[in-house]
Order: structure tokens, then sequence, then C-alpha cells
């Protein structure tokens, strides 16, 4: 079945994500028409946490006068209903017929907020927006009035909110469980900006008088004063983020790194410093938005999520964390404790538990179904292949819309992906470089072949918008099906190319070992255990025992 009902799927992906608190689970970008290269908004999002995505399109529909929405619990039991609009919008995944996409990060938050006893979940406000929204100002209006009728469920949320005109962050939390509703504050980025949020709570002081770019819940301030996070008296400003989301040192390391290597990629004549994500006393937060040093393209943005901190003192494919062969992969959990002193992992922005990551292109100038296109991959964002899938579909790739967390499929592009990262670390410094030769290639091919493909949907569209649709179609399905059977072939490539620890080329197997410094590390640590005696050295290994 090539469409999945997102309903049920969506809520188990999400929610297998977003319950992942050790996890800090979750990065997102956010870049205005004005500081793209192109004038398109983008926002992304790299959905993390432990489960299978499955890809799917929800068709749009008409209902009855009077109908209403059923909200269940995982097994079905009906916890409420809201009522249906009389019709609902078509969305792939998360962005809708009409160019608005979402995307999000949990930040907790106050978590005596959290009412569990409420209605509505954020992932249901996000699909609830794709399908009654066709602007992002819409979009916020949309979550916060649900929200604010139906009860907040979550706990803090950061939200991007993205058309071909704007782009919004939304932050939500919940105002405790005797209350129905929730607490918010929503800006828009000036054009020219880029925002980022990495599961803590971005925005800080905001205007009260700016309702054009700015708005917020009644009782956004006269919460924080009755629940004492927030003292009037003090002269200080209020501050959203340090009423709703206080945090520690852990917390600004596990999550403002994130926002801090965005940052500092995209406009390093600012120098920022790394003192806020270090957690030093007194240190500035990061602006909730800047102007980038160059407009970015879409094969910028698809570079500045592939990040481990690379070149840099966090730079985690360097050390002996990182093994022999520089694997920048942290197994769970982040934390972990010798002799009563707690130590903790960098959290990148690329990671392996990473289940899809997305890039939303909302476009001015274009017929919908061809200006808006969602770049979709699973698996790590360093080792996955983005491909277009256009908000004109009406099907998605069999391979992306398939499987199971419980078992390996070669017919699930998850597993396959997963494959290929996961026997990667083997001998990561050799078979990234040949990961990334075929992730060149076919997004490479991709990103030159948008110009024409565009023309052509554009073209028909002025006569047959159904014709484009199916052309759009076709084209999205086929790409993301070529991604999956090249990544097969991929997966063969290194297992034959690396084996037993050899690497064979030309017919021919070589013992590479390991690189120096790493064994000078070995020796420093171990020093007599390996050490052979002046007689018996041999470098070419050949009278050693096999």
């Amino acid at each position: 079945m090539r469409v999945i009902l997102w309903r049920v799927v969506f809520l188990v992906a999400l929610s297998a994500a977003g319950a992942a608190p050790p996890a800090l689970a979750c990065t997102s970008l956010l870049v205005t028409p004005g500081a793209s290269a192109d004038g398109a908004s983008i926002i992304t999002y790299s959905c993390d946490g432990v489960f299978h995505p499955i890809l799917s399109h929800h068709p749009a529909a008409d209902h009855e006068p009077g109908s209403t929405r059923a909200i269940r619990e995982w097994d079905g039991t009906v916890r409420g209903e809201v009522p249906e609009m009389p019709h609902t919008y078509a969305y792939t995944r998360l962005m809708n017929e009409h160019q608005v996409a979402i995307g999000e990060t949990t930040f907790d938050g106050r978590m005596e907020l959290q009412n569990k006893k409420a209605l509505l979940h954020y992932w249901l406000l996000m699909q609830l927006a794709l399908e009654r929204a066709k602007t992002a100002r819409e979009a916020v209006d949309v979550i916060t009035s649900l929200a604010g009728k139906y009860g907040y469920r979550s706990t803090g949320e950061s939200f991007s909110i993205a058309d071909p005109n704007e782009a919004w962050i939304l932050e939500m939390i919940g105002c405790g469980e005797d209350c129905t509703g929730a607490v918010w504050v929503a800006r828009r980025l000036p054009d020219g900006m880029i925002s980022a949020h990495a599961n803590m709570a971005r925005i800080g002081e905001f205007p009260r008088d700016d309702p054009d770019n700015c708005l917020y819940s009644d009782n956004v301030i006269s919460l924080a004063v009755e629940r004492g996070y927030y003292d009037p008296a003090s002269g200080a400003p209020f501050n959203f983020r340090e009423a709703y989301d206080p945090a520690d040192a852990g917390k600004k390391r596990n999550t403002a790194t994130r926002v801090w290597s965005l940052y500092r990629r995209a406009a390093p004549s600012r120098h920022f410093s790394s003192d806020f994500h270090r957690g030093v006393p007194g240190a500035k937060d990061y602006p909730l938005w800047i102007r980038p040093d160059e407009k970015l393209t879409l094969a910028d943005v698809m570079a500045l999520l592939r990040d481990h901190y690379e070149g840099t003192d966090l730079d985690m494919t360097k050390g002996v964390d990182a093994g022999p062969f520089g694997n920048p992969n942290r197994w769970r959990p982040l934390s972990w404790t010798v002799d009563s002193t707690r130590y903790g992992w960098e959290r990148p922005i690329s990671t392996q538990q990473t289940g899809f990551s997305m890039i939303a292109e909302a476009r001015r100038g274009l017929p919908d179904p061809v200006g808006g296109v969602l770049w979709y991959g699973v698996d790590d964002t360093y080792t996955t292949c983005w491909f277009p899938l256009y908000c004109g579909v009406d099907e998605v790739p069999e391979s992306f819309a398939t499987g199971s967390l419980d078992r390996f499929s070669w017919d699930s592009a998850f597993w396959v992906f997963n494959l290929v990262a996961n026997y990667a670390g083997l001998k990561y410094s050799y078979m990234i470089q040949d990961i990334q030769t075929v992730q060149r290639e076919l997004e490479g091919d991709f990103l030159a072949m948008q110009p024409s493909v565009e023309k052509t949907a554009v073209d028909l569209y002025r006569t047959d918008p159904a014709a484009a649709r199916r052309f759009l179609t076709a084209y999205s399905v086929a790409a993301g099906e070529r991604v999956t059977r090249r990544w097969r072939k991929l997966a063969e490539h290194l297992i034959t190319k690396y084996n037993d620890g050899y690497v064979r080329e030309d017919g021919h197997s070589r013992a590479v070992g390991y690189p120096e410094s790493w064994l000078r590390t070995v020796v420093k640590l171990r020093p007599k255990q390996f050490l052979l005696e002046p007689a018996h050295r041999d470098t070419t290994g050949e009278n050693l025992p096999y």
C-alpha cells in the first residue's frame, strides 16, 4: 500500500521521538526568504528517537456539517473529539498542499505545567494545523486556538512554521493540571534572518505591542507571576525562556551547542562564543535570530545539518572516544558515572538515532504544487540522502512507506540506510568517503534536475493542473526509489570492499592497520603488553600467527 494513513503512523513515530528526554531529540533551522539564495522560506527538522518512520500522504477531504474528529489513545480508546472542518487540506509528512510546513523540538520546561488530562498533544496540533491552514500565521492561530479550547497535553514545545512568505517560531507549554489551555509566544522572523532551536526554549524577551510580528497568550506573564517564576518587582524584563524553561549547564550543553554550531557555520564573522553552551555563569544566550554572512542555498542548508562539530575543540571525529577510525557516533546514554563523577558525551546535530529528517522549501512565484518541496531522508543526517517530494504529490515511494523496527527488510529504506550507517562504524574514516561519494552523486543530480523538472511542471500546470500533479508524483516517487536502490548497491559494495578488516580494491585485499596516532595511544596506555622482542620484529606480519 503506497499511501499510509498519516494519523496513526505519525502519532506513533513522533511519540517515540518525543518520549525520549535523555536523547534530547530533534534539531530545527529556519531560513526566511531574504536569507535564502533563491528567495525560499526553508525550515528543517530532524526527528530523533527509537522508531521506524513511515512516510505517508494524507489526501484532502470534505466533511459533512456537524462531523467531528475522534481523538484517540494508542489503544484506540476515544478520549474526546474536535469539530471537523468542512474541507481539510492534503499534506505529505509535514508540508501541506499550500506550502505550509511545520517542524518541532521538545524543550519540556516546567514539568509541573503539563496537563495530562488535556486533549491535544503537540503532534495532533501539527496535524490539525496542516489540515486547516493556508499560511504560517493561520497555522499559529489553529494551534493556539485549539490548545486554548481543548487543552494542551504535552510538555514544552518549540514549533517551526513557514509558508512562501514568512517563518515563525511558536513556543508553547501547558498551564497546569487544573488549567485548560496553554501558555505561548509566537514570533515572526524578520526577513533576511535565520533562527534555530534544539530542545531548549529560544524566545526570551518579546514585544507586547507588535501584533504583526509577535503574538502571545493572555496568561503568558500572569501565570509566571502566579507560579513564582517571575517577580515584576525585580525590575527585570519578562523573559519567556527564563520563566518557563530555566536551563542548567547540562541542558545548555546538550541543546544550545547545536544552535551555536548552526550559527557559527552560517555566520563565521560573528565568532559566537562557546561560553553559553558550556554553562559559563552569566554568559549571554545566542540571539533568537541572526543574519547569515551569505544567503544560504539549499545545498548550504543540507551541509549545515551534517555536523559533529568538525573543526572545533568539540570535534567528535577526534580523540580516543572516536576510536581508531574517527567514528563520531556515541552510544546512549549520553551521560555516565565513573568513580562517583558524572560525565557526558557531546550531542551533535547529526546523530545515529535520527528516524527521519526533512528540509521544507516554500517558494513564491510558483504554483503551490511546484513551489513546495519536502526534501526527505531517513536515519542519520550525515549519512542520509535527501530526495525531493513536491507538495503536489498524491503518492509516496513504497520503500519509505513500509517496514517495522522489529524486523530488518531490504524493502525498507530506513533499514537499508541503517545497515550502511552501522556497518560504516567498523572503519568509519574509510567508508564515510564511499558514502559521501554516492550522497553527492544523488543529491547533486536532484539539485541539477530541479529547474528543468519544475519548468515542465509549471508548463503543464498552466493547461492541466492534474497532469502537473501526476508528473510531480511520478518524479518524486521515482527519486525516492532510485535512492533506495542505490543505497542497497552501496551496502553490498561496502560489505565486499571492507571485509575482515581488509580493504579490497582492484581484485586485491590489503591490510591497512590502524592510524599511527591511535597506535601511539595504545602503546602509551599499555606499553608492555604489545611489545615484540627485537629478534621477532617483522614489519610485514607474515611470520606472525595469522
